[in-house]
C-alpha cells in the first residue's frame, strides 16, 4: 500500500543566514498510510507545529519534498495548494480560528462560500455536522457564547464540511477541559473507523496510548518512531 503522505528530508528554516537563524524542522522523512492516526509528539519547540503546517500545505519547506497521494506538492502553485486544502484536507487550528459575531453554522459552512454553495445548502450541511457532534442546540450561537470544547467541535465540523480524506489537528487538547478531551478522543476514533487519515501534533500525555504511529520529535528532528497498538499487544 502506498502512503497517503510522504516527506523526504523536509526542512524549514527561518531567517536564513542571519544571526537569529532558526532551523525549526531539519531533514524529516516519514510516511503515513491511508486511514492511519499519526501523532507528531514532542515538547514545545520540537518543530511539530511547523511540520504540521508543511504537511497541511499551509507553508512551504526550505528543502526536501512532500508527496500527497504520490504527487510532489512542493512543485504546486499557491492556487493548486489552495485547491488541495479545500478538497482533501481539513485543518483544526490550536486556537480554533473561528469568526466572532457570526453563528456556529456560518462558521462551519464558511469554506463553502468560495465554492458558490447557496445559503440553504450551506445551512443544511453545517447543521448535519453540528448535530453529529452534539451541537444541534448551538447552531445559532456565536463563538463568544460557546465553551472551549464546543468551539473546538465547531472547528472540527468546519474542517469536515467538504468531507476531506485527511484531518489535521494542531495541539487539539490544549484549550479544552477533561470532559472535552474525552469527547474529542471519541470523535477522532469514530472518524478513523470511517477511513479518515488523522494527523495530530501534541505534547499531551493523553496521546501516548492513542493512534497508530507516533513520530517523536525533538529540536526539529525525528528522534524515534513508536507504535502504541504494538506496545499494548505486547503488554497483554
Amino acid at each position: 500500500m502506498a502512503p497517503i503522505l510522504k516527506t523526504e528530508e523536509v526542512s524549514k528554516w527561518y531567517n536564513i543566514g542571519k544571526s537569529d537563524e532558526v532551523r525549526a524542522v531539519e531533514k524529516i522523512s516519514l510516511e503515513i498510510m491511508e486511514s492511519q492516526t499519526a501523532v507528531l509528539y514532542g515538547p514545545s519547540g520540537s518543530g511539530k507545529t511547523t511540520l504540521l503546517g508543511l504537511i497541511g500545505t499551509i507553508d512551504r519547506p526550505t528543502g526536501g519534498r512532500i508527496l500527497l497521494h504520490g504527487k510532489d506538492v512542493t512543485l504546486f502553485s499557491d492556487l493548486e495548494l489552495s485547491r488541495i486544502r479545500r478538497e482533501t484536507i481539513g485543518i483544526v487550528f490550536q486556537s480554533f480560528n473561528l469568526f466572532s459575531g457570526i453563528s456556529a453554522w456560518e462558521n462551519v459552512s464558511y469554506p463553502l462560500i468560495p465554492m458558490g454553495v447557496g445559503a440553504k445548502q450551506r445551512f443544511e450541511r453545517a447543521s448535519v455536522l453540528l448535530e453529529r457532534l452534539g451541537l444541534d442546540d448551538r447552531v445559532y450561537h456565536s463563538p463568544e457564547e460557546l465553551s472551549g470544547g464546543q468551539q473546538q467541535r465547531v472547528a472540527i465540523a468546519r474542517a469536515l464540511i467538504n468531507n476531506p480524506q485527511t484531518l489535521i489537528a494542531d495541539e487539539p487538547t490544549s484549550n479544552i477541559d477533561a470532559d472535552a478531551v474525552k469527547m474529542l478522543l471519541e470523535i477522532l476514533s469514530e472518524l478513523k473507523k470511517e477511513g479518515k487519515t488523522i494527523i495530530i501534533s501534541s505534547h499531551d500525555p493523553v496521546f501516548r496510548s492513542h493512534g497508530d504511529v507516533h513520530f517523536n520529535l525533538d529540536r526539529g528532528r525525528i528522534e524515534g518512531i513508536s507504535y502504541p497498538d504494538e506496545k499494548r499487544r505486547n503488554e497483554k
